[in-house]
């Protein structure tokens, strides 16, 4: 092994040597390197290696890099790449290729060589170490569609990158996002030949030897993609296709032939609609592109009424208002257009709720716009009959009261008990939100109720959360007294929470220094027999660290420390004797 080693480093003396001589590093700073390499390669060559050992042996390797890259700019020296960096990344790319050999299955560890080849431009090496993963994982389509974009993007090589997307498509025949990226790929291919074709013929240069595919400029090749796709997998390229491209109108006829039964198909027609040219006198001014602009969005939405009355679905008006919402957000400063906007989107919001079919998702918008624009009779109306719509959801519940809350609702309170009733199981957004409108509107006797009543809930997470609540509300109102006789009733009321009892703690530390001890060894020895600390390793250590303070008895440590061994179970005794550890010494 030492040989080994031995020569590993002596393979690295001419390059260290012109690191030294060009000024990049000292010659200390060389001897602090082959010190450093060294036993990085001794971890490597032991009889059993760890992965985390190659790992640092490469980034040790990168830093070296980055390092050098900044000298370089700092002392503007460019020459000897070849002798310099050259051997550091040929020798990181080997460490790589032994860890994957070792590790095959690591896809993370994979990908980390693609990242350091992308970096420093090591372009040829990325279709070796994508094809060698993609022998080893054929299953995980990600990686095909990563390599073919790779090889189209870094190495501008589109052959190569639909030889890859062929291959995927023989071990994954029906998977989508293949057939999706493997189509824009087509597309974008063809794009960019056409413009490269255009550029040519402006400049007025022979181009016989470059070599344009008639089907490729076409289109064709996409569109025989996108066929192929369309029966093989369910749904369509829909998603994928550019609303301005002027290759796809067979596409186009296909999809208003065979696929009027989807709402994306209509949402893709309607979005076309935008892309339609303008007038361009009109386009001078502001208030003209508005005008021009308003006319688009007027045309989208003649699609979007034909789609509702050919598809009257949840999706298709899920689409319909995801589009009109997408403008409305849209910064303009025509007052008319805004207004527009809001006009088009607040009909279509109430059409969609007239036939049942708004997700709830957007109730939250509508009742924003209805706020903003000062509707308050008509954000109060649709927030109750949101929640008639969607009686079972908490996250509904929760959004109309806080919108009656704002608008000061006298039947806030008869609310929340319809609320509470509807949604009991799983009620405790709702208790949280009653709480604190109570705390901020009622007296003080009627917050108490609400609490005493959340007290008897039948939810253990309601029962738990209200006792803090109780407990706090107490502290706030009435002071040390009020809370510990609140403690004092409600200690054991189960169901019982570690919070609860922390809360408490936190009351007494924040009291006379010798009140909150004495009341600290009561809670642990008497009164709830360490249910507390049972499985809590940091109150343990709370609880010695108190009893080694000016006020405490050291001399009870040894017996806490004793309990604790007793109550805690697995990792938690393991971190609980190091922490002890730390904190005899000083250190914690």
């Amino acid at each position: 092994m030492a040989e080994i080693v031995q020569q590993r480093i002596e393979d690295r003396i001419p390059e260290l040597e012109q690191l030294e001589r060009v000024g990049l590093f000292t010659k200390k700073e060389v001897k602090s390197i082959i010190k450093r390499v060294t036993a990085l390669e001794y971890k490597l060559h032991r009889l059993i290696v760890n992965k985390e050992d190659f790992i640092a042996y490469i980034q040790y390797e990168i830093n070296v890099l980055e390092l050098i890259k900044k000298r370089r700019a700092h002392i503007h020296y460019q020459f000897k790449r070849e002798e310099i960096e050259y051997p550091i990344i040929h020798r990181i790319n080997s460490i790589f290729k032994r860890a994957t050999n070792k590790w095959k299955d690591d896809v993370q560890l994979w990908l980390s060589h693609v990242a350091f080849c992308k970096k420093w431009a090591t372009k040829s090496q990325i279709s070796k170490v994508f094809s060698a993963m993609l022998a080893i994982h054929p299953d995980k389509p990600a990686l095909w569609i990563m390599a073919a974009k790779s090889e189209l993007e870094d190495r501008n090589s589109s052959e190569s990158a639909r030889h890859l997307f062929l291959r995927a498509l023989r071990f994954h025949p029906n998977d989508k996002k293949v057939y999706q990226e493997y189509f824009r790929m087509e597309l974008l291919h063809c794009e960019k030949l056409r413009k490269q074709k255009i550029q040519l013929e402006q400049a007025q240069m022979d181009l016989g030897e470059y070599e344009f595919s008639p089907e490729i400029l076409s289109g064709k090749l996409a569109e025989v993609v996108y066929k192929d796709a369309t029966g093989k997998i369910k749904g369509k390229l829909v998603n994928v296709l550019p609303l301005s491209s002027n290759l796809i109108s067979p596409l186009v006829s296909s999809l208003q032939t065979n696929y009027t039964d989807d709402s994306s198909t209509w949402d893709f027609m309607a979005k076309r609609e935008l892309e339609a040219p303008g007038a361009g006198e009109e386009l001078q001014t502001a208030k003209g592109r508005a005008s021009d602009i308003n006319r688009r969005e007027e045309r989208c939405c003649q699609v979007y009424e034909e789609g509702v009355k050919s598809l009257n679905t949840e999706p298709m008006w899920t689409c319909y208002v995801a589009f009109l919402l997408e403008r409305m957000k849209r910064k303009t400063n025509v007052q008319e257009l805004k207004e527009k906007r809001q006009e088009r989107l607040l009909g279509v919001l109430q059409r969609a709720h007239d036939c049942s079919l708004l997700k709830e998702n957007y109730y939250k918008n509508w009742l924003q716009i209805l706020l903003s624009s000062g509707d308050a009779e008509g954000a109060a109306s649709v927030a109750m009959t949101a929640t008639q719509r969607y009686s079972q959801s908490v996250t509904m519940w929760s959004l109309s009261l806080q919108t009656l809350m704002e608008l000061g609702s006298r039947d806030i309170g008869r609310c929340f008990q319809d609320a509470l009733k509807h949604v009991n199981p799983k009620s405790l957004p709702l208790w949280q939100l009653q709480f604190e409108w109570s705390k901020a509107s009622q007296s003080a006797e009627e917050t108490e109720a609400i609490l005493k009543r959340g007290l008897l809930s039948a939810v253990p997470a309601v029962a738990m959360e209200m006792k803090e609540c109780y407990l706090d509300w107490s502290y706030s109102t009435g002071g040390y007294k009020k809370a510990r006789k609140t403690f004092t009733s409600l200690q054991e009321n189960r169901p019982l929470s570690k919070e609860f009892f922390t809360r408490m703690i936190q009351i007494e530390k924040e009291q006379v220094h010798t009140i909150r001890l004495r009341t600290f060894r009561f809670f642990v020895f008497f009164k709830h027999n360490c249910f507390l600390f049972r499985f809590s390793k940091d109150l343990w250590l709370q609880y010695i660290r108190e009893e080694l303070g000016p006020l405490g008895q050291p001399e009870n440590c040894g017996k806490i420390h004793w309990r604790a061994m007793k109550f805690l179970e697995g990792e938690s005794v393991e971190r609980f004797i190091s922490k002890h550890a730390l904190l005899q010494t000083g250190h914690l």
